[in-house]
């Protein structure tokens, strides 16, 4: 009996899979809204589990389950013990699955309000959502706040999955009222594709098919919405972007520029210019692992060898010389915040977009946005989970473009410099005017020469410590030996410059970061006008003290920590500042409400309860002379 060609009958179903079109797809809302569930529910009646994992998972659910001698479905994606143990996701869960029509990448976002970084990591990749609404809750915060990151990041095409209409009595009452109430928040979120789906997880219900118990309901089944689904192309009139991920130089005959094109195509012989630093070439090969290319498209990872030696760093892009991206360091955009510690306009962060890492500000916060309504609120810091529009500042150029039209060159995340943990994701809208009006202007008399008319080093000494550590003293006694000694110097005293520079701040942290920033601006001036500064600020914040540095040649900026015990000062208490601040009649007060962070390599440390004022200027003196 003739048995066929089965291998030719594997690889044919295995081409038939490949040419699949690959959706990926987000389930995103509140907290116990049944995304778990839905998923598992899913992988299930489709008939993609395993025996093992069947057993595995009736198993489970005797254990961990909420469903009593059931099947807990939602046991198939909670995979962390934790979740487990509390009912709730935690990290994003991805499934693969496909059926005849499609290939499945589904992230299954956590709903806690705790762990919307996660959810915006799973949305960032997503062609579409399936946002859940519990029909016995309708809309939540959490299910307003996740729209809002679901517009943001460039999904216009949402599922709203109505759930648990078996605790509802299928009552269509109730879901055309969701539906009605989802329809205005999407509509003022720009969400312009909603299909609106009646559900039950749990039961089945209207998930791979019509579903009896809703007779009301005459729309597709989740499944089929699913099936229909397109996923997100790229524009093939795009012009070409090549962000460089890797700088490919195996041997001296051979110099290549690999990454994966980000828009349009690109060819040997096409010219392209090489951002931020704006040098052009044409393309000499299209290099891959499986041989040399005549054209290459979006999506593709690809080497690209230039007809010209041209300096080419990781985290340029390489980009159509006709139609080049912008270049800017100077931008408004939008930000979701996810550190446990509040935005601080003026602090430094890292900036990490594509493969270039730079030092980043937030200048402004222009406002932060109200989840629930879309208002614009007032806003000097952002906490947890807010998202706001901001200005942000960048030490060096970058080449972009907004996120709307391009999520790889517009879309960035910001990392804290001390814990490297990611604290926001954000999108570039547009680059400020100013980042392209400001130039440099040239001066023919530079640090070095006003440096050498005066016989002297510029230097910044940068006095910190607690209230009553004896900074000023130390710095005055410091400047009078140095200028009997006929150096050119300048004290900025804390105390002094909020009387004029300063004086519109306050104590709040988002105030005193601003405070080191202009202070740290100021003294830069000087030292460039060759002058030896010194600076007397309590300065609690490592990270603006750091930022100070960082704006001075190596060797220019010295740290003196005035180190003094909170007990010591409070005792001296001279200025009886401690006394109100004990009294609750001044807050944020450095050592008591807020906090003091010591400086951890300080070129010098000064103890005061071991030596005299005058010997520990004379310490810091001679620090200067030796340099």
């Amino acid at each position: 009996m003739a048995t066929g060609n089965p291998t030719g009958a594997v690889s044919a179903y295995l081409r038939q899979h490949e040419a699949k079109p690959l959706v990926r797809f987000i389930t995103c809302g509140s907290v116990d809204d049944g995304k778990s569930t839905l998923i598992g529910r899913l992988l299930h009646d489709t008939r993609l589990l395993l025996d093992d994992q069947l057993a595995a998972l009736a198993k489970d659910s005797r254990r961990h389950g909420t469903q009593g001698e059931d099947i807990d479905f939602a046991l198939l994606v909670d995979g962390l013990e934790a979740e487990r143990e509390q009912g709730i996701t935690i990290d994003v869960a991805y499934r693969f699955f496909s059926t005849d029509k499609r290939k499945f990448i589904v992230a299954d976002c956590p709903g806690h309000e705790q762990y919307t970084r996660n959810m915006a990591t799973g949305a960032s990749t997503a062609d579409l959502a399936v946002v859940l609404v519990d029909a016995r809750k309708g809309l939540l915060t959490q299910t307003r706040r996740h729209s809002y990151i679901v517009s943001r990041l460039g999904i216009r095409h949402v599922v709203l999955a109505v759930n648990k209409m078996d605790l509802a009595g299928y009552d269509p009452d109730t879901f055309e009222r969701i539906v009605a109430d989802y329809a205005v928040l999407a509509n003022s979120l720009g969400i312009t594709r909603v299909q609106a789906i009646p559900l039950s997880a749990l039961r089945g219900d209207n998930l791979l098919g019509p579903s009896p118990a809703m007779p009301w309901y005459a729309g597709p089944s989740l499944l089929e919405v699913l099936e229909a689904a397109e996923p997100a192309q790229d524009d093939p009139r795009a012009p070409m972007r090549l962000p460089v991920q890797w700088v490919n130089r195996p041997n001296q005959d051979f110099r290549g520029f690999a990454g994966t094109l980000a828009a349009g195509a690109v060819s040997p012989g096409d010219e392209v210019v090489v951002l931020p630093s704006g040098r052009r070439s044409r393309v000499a090969r299209i290099v891959t692992a499986d041989g040399d290319l005549s054209r290459a498209v979006s999506g593709q990872a690809i080497t690209l060898v230039l007809e010209d030696e041209v300096d080419v760093s990781r985290g340029d892009v390489i980009a159509a010389a006709g139609d080049p991206p912008q270049v800017a360091d100077q931008f408004a955009a939008h930000l979701l915040w996810m550190g446990g510690q509040s935005l601080l306009p003026g602090r430094p962060y890292l900036l990490k977009i594509g493969a270039r890492t730079v030092t980043a500000q937030v200048t402004e916060i222009k406002h932060k946005v109200d989840v629930n309504t879309q208002a614009m609120l007032a806003a000097k810091h952002l906490d947890l989970n807010e998202v706001g529009v901001v200005n942000l500042s960048l030490d060096q150029a970058i080449a972009f473009e907004p996120y709307a039209a391009n999520r790889r060159l517009g879309g960035f995340i910001l990392i804290d410099r001390q814990s490297n943990a990611t604290v926001a994701a954000g999108t570039l809208d547009f680059a400020l005017r100013r980042a392209a009006n400001i130039h440099w202007q040239h001066l023919d008399v530079d640090k070095a020469s006003r440096a050498r008319i005066k016989g002297q080093q510029p230097r910044v000494l940068w006095f910190t410590g607690l209230s009553g550590a004896g900074k000023s003293t130390i710095a005055n006694l410091v400047d009078k030996q140095l200028h009997a000694q006929g150096f050119h110097t300048f004290i900025l005293d804390g105390d002094n410059v909020r009387h004029g520079l300063n004086r519109d701040l306050g104590f709040t942290d988002e105030d005193r970061v601003e405070n080191i920033r202009r202070v740290a601006e100021v003294a830069k001036l000087m030292a460039d006008a060759g002058l030896i500064v010194l600076v007397s600020f309590i300065s609690p914040f490592r990270a603006e003290r750091r930022m100070a540095r960082e704006l001075f040649a190596p060797g220019e900026f010295l740290e003196v920590h005035v180190d003094t015990p909170l007990a010591e000062a409070e005792r001296r208490d001279a200025k009886g500042l401690y006394a109100k601040a004990r009294a609750g009649q001044i807050r944020n007060f450095t050592g008591i409400d807020s906090p003091y962070e010591a400086p951890e390599a300080a070129e010098l440390v000064l103890d005061t309860l071991a030596e005299t004022p005058e010997q520990l200027a004379a310490k810091v003196v001679a620090r200067v002379l030796e340099e």
